[in-house]
């Protein structure tokens, strides 16, 4: 089993890596597989609503975002750390995220997300944490993803990553949710394993308001 930690601080090896690290060696340690991908310091392309992935299966912009969307289906959870920026995710985050979920999504008939389990991780200097949190696990609960909890809201606080670590209360909830994480990655394969199938899906309705 592996899982896939998307680091989305401008930053590579900062405060918002150093949660995401805590969690990937707790996961580690319970035999898990884990990859961190920073997105890197470039400007990120937003999703233009073209819908062109419908067609040819991908998004036509050829960069990180389509890469590593090509391998979605490589990986069994999904864990999103982000920077707190004006009590919000940062700006190149939720580009990346916007078409990552959107046209790796719509490359098959078939949910390549659904019933993976995903988790985020925020982390900031003092607040606006929860408001970050709140959004980027909006993107796990509109793909019929379980979303894994800790035993707090997970944020850590801190400038640089020596300050982030000495937030204990921080740093255990980071080890708690790899330790959930890993935990119910097992329980979904032993399911399977049991003969417990994921369950099945009506297709879509879609609702407009204004007709």
């Amino acid at each position: 089993m592996k899982v896939l930690l998307i680091n989305g601080s401008p930053n590579e090896h900062g405060c918002t890596f150093t949660a995401l690290n805590e969690v990937s060696d707790a996961m580690k340690r319970r035999g898990i597989e884990t990859e961190i991908f920073w997105i890197g310091k470039k400007a990120v392309q937003g999703c233009i609503a073209c819908f062109k992935c419908t067609e040819i299966g991908h998004c036509i912009f050829n960069d990180e975002v389509t890469k590593l969307a090509a391998r979605i289906d490589e990986f069994d959870g999904f864990v999103i750390g982000s920077p707190v920026y004006y009590a919000g995710v940062s700006g190149s985050l939720c580009a990346f995220l916007d078409r990552f979920f959107f046209s790796g999504d719509n490359s098959s008939n078939k949910s390549r997300f659904a019933n993976k389990p995903g988790a985020c991780v925020v982390s900031c200097r003092r607040g606006g944490a929860t408001a970050a949190f709140d959004r980027l696990n909006k993107y796990f609960t509109i793909k019929n993803m379980p979303v894994v909890s800790s035993q707090y809201w997970n944020q850590v606080h801190g400038n640089t990553p020596e300050e982030v670590k000495q937030d204990l209360e921080g740093m255990q909830t980071m080890r708690t949710l790899g330790e959930n994480f890993a935990w119910l990655l097992k329980c979904i394969d032993a399911g399977k394993k049991a003969g417990i199938d994921c369950p099945e899906r009506e297709e879509t309705v879609y609702t407009n308001f204004i007709r």
